[in-house]
C-alpha cells in the first residue's frame, strides 16, 4: 500500500508529502477487487434495466430517463453524422433545442456513440449510469488511497459510500449527469495541490481541464464542487493562518491559471449556453421551492435497505432527489469521525466537516422546513438565492455535498481507527457495520415501456415523411405527458424530425425567456396533452380546426401518428379525426393521418 507520511496521518487539506518509500507499491489485486466490487455493486443497483435496457425504463422517473435517451441519440449523431453537438435541430421543430443549455453530458454522450449507433441509446444509458456509479466509488478509492489514507480498506469504505450513499443511488433514477462524478476527487485533489512550490502551471492548466470536462458532464456539481472548496479552503486559512499566508501567492497564481485555461476551451461552448439559440434564464420554479427537510437528514431512503417509501415519500422532493437520508445510524458515526481526527488531522477533517456543514444548511433553502412543515425560521440561503447561477440551481441537491464529504470523513475515520485500543476499535467497527448495513441500496424499479410499433421499427415511416418534415406522434412529446413520442424518436436514432419534447428551453421567447421544461404553449398539444390525459372528448369548432391547421404547418407535419388502443386511445383518435377533417389508415401497428397535403389555415 501506498501511505502520504511516515509517521503522522495524512492532513487532507495540505497533503504535500511523497508517499512513503518504503509502502510496498504492488497488491495491484487489492486495487482490482475493489473497483471490481463497486462494478458488481452498480450492476446489481441497475440490474432490472440492464435485463431489458430497450423495453423498460425507470419506474421513478420515466421522463428524464426518456431524455437521456434523446441524449444519448444526440451523442451518436454528433460523431456518425456530423451534428452540431451544441443544438439539435431534431426535436422541438422548427426552433430546435439548445443542448450546451441542457444537461446533454457531451463529454459521455460522444464517446458512447459507437455503443450507441450499435446497441441503441438504452443500452448507453445503463451503460453510463452502471459506470457512474462504480466509477464514482473508484475515483475517490484511487485518491483516498494514494493520497489521504494509509489503508486501502479504509479507502474502499470512503469509496463505497461516496458512489453509493443514497443520493447517488437516487440519482441513478435516471441522472447520468449526477451519478457520473469521477472527475470530481482528480478536480478536488489537484485545486489542493495548488498550494505546493512548483505547481502553479503544472496543476493549474491540470484544473482547468478537468473543469472543462466537468462542464461537459454536469455544471452543477461543478458549481457544488467549488462553493465546497472555496468554503474548506477559508475554514483550514482560519485554522492554519501561517501556512495559509505561505502558500497564499502559489495558490493564487494557479488559480488564475486554471481561469484562463478553462476560459480558452469553454469560451464558445458557454456562448452557445447564454446567448445561443434557445437560451433562456432562470428555473421554471423559485429557488427555494425545492429544498431539503431537516428530518430527511436522520431518516432513511426509500432505495435503502431500512428505507420506508411512505416516509421518504412526505420528507423528499421525489425518489430522485433522497439527497441525504444519512439514517440515525451514519449521523452517530460522523459525529464520532470528527472527534476521532481531532488530533490526527484536527485542521483538514475541521475544514471539511464545516465545509459540508455549511452546503448542508444552504439545501435547507430559505427557510426551515421540517416533517414537510415550512417554519418562519430563516436561514442563509435567503441571502444569495437571487444569486446568478445560484437561481439555476434545484437548492435539495446542494445536499450531496454533505453526502460526499461523509465518505471522505469515514476513511479518515477508519484510517485512523486502527490506534484505537482494542475495545474502542470494536466498538467502532460494529457502529460502521450498524450504520452502513440498512443504507445499502436495492435494485432500482422499472416498468415495461410501449414497443416501439413496426411502423417505425422497420422503417415503414421513411414512405411518408420527408427530410424536410416531421412526424408528429400523439399526444405530443411533453414533460410528464407524451413521453413516448420522444422515447421513439431516440430509439429511432432521431433520423425523423419531431415537434416539441422535454428539454429546458425559454418558456415564451422573444417576450420572456424563463426557462421551462417544454415548448413554448400551442392549442393543439395542449388540446391533446388535456385529451390523452382525462379521456374527455372536447367539442370542436372551425376556429379549433383553423388553429390545429396552424400548428401542423408551425410544425413542419408530414404526418400524425397515434398507437390504437392506448390509454384514452378512441378518444385521441375521434379528436385529432376531427381536427383534420379526415380519417387514419393502419399502417405498421399504427393509426396514421397522412397531412402532407394539408393546406395551412388563412
Amino acid at each position: 500500500m501506498r501511505a502520504v507520511q511516515v509517521d503522522q496521518p495524512a492532513e487532507p487539506a495540505a497533503p504535500s508529502s511523497p508517499p512513503a518509500a518504503s509502502a510496498p507499491r504492488g497488491r495491484w489485486w487489492v486495487a482490482g477487487a475493489a473497483y471490481g466490487s463497486y462494478l458488481v455493486l452498480a450492476v446489481l443497483v441497475l440490474i432490472q434495466l440492464w435485463i431489458a435496457p430497450g423495453r423498460r425504463v425507470l419506474a421513478s422517473n420515466d421522463d428524464d430517463h426518456g431524455f437521456f435517451l434523446f441524449v444519448m441519440a444526440h451523442g451518436e449523431r454528433v460523431l456518425f453524422h456530423g451534428a452540431n453537438p451544441f443544438f439539435s435541430d431534431r426535436m422541438n421543430v422548427p426552433d430546435g433545442i439548445n443542448m450546451m443549455a441542457n444537461t446533454s453530458v457531451l463529454a459521455l454522450s460522444v464517446p458512447v456513440a459507437p455503443i450507441t449507433h450499435l446497441f441503441g441509446p438504452g443500452v448507453s444509458v445503463v451503460l453510463l449510469l452502471t459506470v457512474g456509479l462504480a466509477g464514482t466509488a473508484a475515483a475517490w478509492y484511487g485518491v483516498l488511497s494514494r493520497h489521504l489514507v494509509r489503508r486501502r480498506l479504509a479507502a474502499w469504505i470512503g469509496g463505497l459510500w461516496c458512489g453509493f450513499c443514497p443520493a447517488m443511488v437516487a440519482h441513478a433514477n435516471g441522472h447520468i449527469n449526477f451519478v457520473s462524478n469521477f472527475v470530481v476527487p482528480f478536480l478536488v485533489w489537484q485545486v489542493l495541490r495548488l498550494r505546493e512550490p512548483g505547481r502553479v502551471w503544472r496543476s493549474g492548466v491540470a484544473v482547468g481541464v478537468l473543469v472543462t470536462v466537468q462542464v461537459f458532464i454536469n455544471e452543477e456539481i461543478l458549481l457544488f464542487t467549488a462553493l465546497t472548496m472555496g468554503v474548506f479552503v477559508m475554514a483550514y486559512a482560519a485554522l492554519r493562518r501561517r501556512e495559509a499566508r505561505d502558500a497564499a501567492g502559489r495558490f493564487a497564481a494557479g488559480l488564475g491559471v486554471a481561469v484562463l485555461t478553462a476560459a480558452a476551451l469553454l469560451a464558445y461552448p458557454l456562448w452557445w449556453q447564454f446567448a445561443g439559440p434557445g437560451s433562456y434564464s432562470g428555473q421554471p420554479f423559485t429557488a427555494g421551492k425545492y429544498v431539503t427537510d431537516l428530518l430527511a437528514v436522520g431518516a432513511y431512503a426509500r432505495q435503502s435497505l431500512a428505507g420506508n417509501g411512505a416516509v421518504a415519500r412526505a420528507l423528499s422532493v421525489s425518489a430522485t432527489e433522497d439527497d441525504t437520508f444519512f439514517g440515525p445510524g451514519m449521523l452517530v458515526m460522523l459525529v464520532v469521525a470528527v472527534i476521532m481526527l481531532r488530533r490526527s488531522a484536527a485542521a483538514a477533517a475541521t475544514a471539511t466537516a464545516i465545509a459540508g456543514l455549511v452546503l448542508l444548511v444552504v439545501s435547507l433553502g430559505p427557510r426551515l422546513q421540517a416533517a414537510g412543515v415550512t417554519t418562519p425560521i430563516p436561514l442563509p440561503f435567503a441571502l444569495i438565492s437571487h444569486l446568478p447561477v445560484i437561481d439555476l440551481v434545484s437548492v435539495t441537491r446542494f445536499a450531496m455535498v454533505p453526502a460526499t464529504v461523509a465518505g471522505v470523513l469515514l476513511a479518515l475515520a477508519v484510517d485512523a481507527a486502527r490506534r484505537l485500543p482494542d475495545r474502542r476499535r470494536t466498538a467502532f467497527w460494529v457502529g460502521l457495520v450498524v450504520a452502513l448495513v440498512p443504507v445499502a441500496p436495492k435494485p432500482l424499479p422499472v416498468v415495461a415501456a410501449d414497443p416501439l410499433p413496426p411502423f417505425l421499427a422497420d422503417g415503414m415511416w421513411r414512405a411518408y415523411v420527408p427530410e424536410d418534415r416531421t412526424l408528429v406522434t400523439v399526444p405530443l412529446p411533453e414533460v410528464t405527458t407524451g413521453r413516448t413520442g420522444m422515447r421513439w424518436a431516440a430509439l429511432s436514432g432521431l433520423d425523423y424530425r419531431s415537434p416539441r419534447g422535454y428539454f429546458m428551453g425559454p418558456v415564451n421567447p422573444p417576450e420572456d425567456r424563463t426557462g421551462s421544461w417544454s415548448a413554448p404553449r400551442r392549442f393543439t398539444s395542449d388540446l391533446l396533452r388535456q385529451v390523452g390525459e382525462y379521456g374527455r372528448e372536447p367539442v370542436l369548432g372551425a376556429a379549433d380546426r383553423r388553429a390545429a391547421r396552424r400548428d401542423l404547418a408551425y410544425w413542419r407535419a408530414a404526418v400524425v401518428v397515434l398507437v390504437p388502443d392506448g390509454r384514452n386511445g378512441a378518444v385521441l383518435q375521434a379528436t385529432v379525426t376531427d381536427l383534420v377533417g379526415r380519417g387514419p389508415q393502419r399502417v405498421g401497428g399504427v393509426l396514421l393521418w397522412d397531412v402532407r397535403d394539408l393546406p395551412p389555415a388563412g
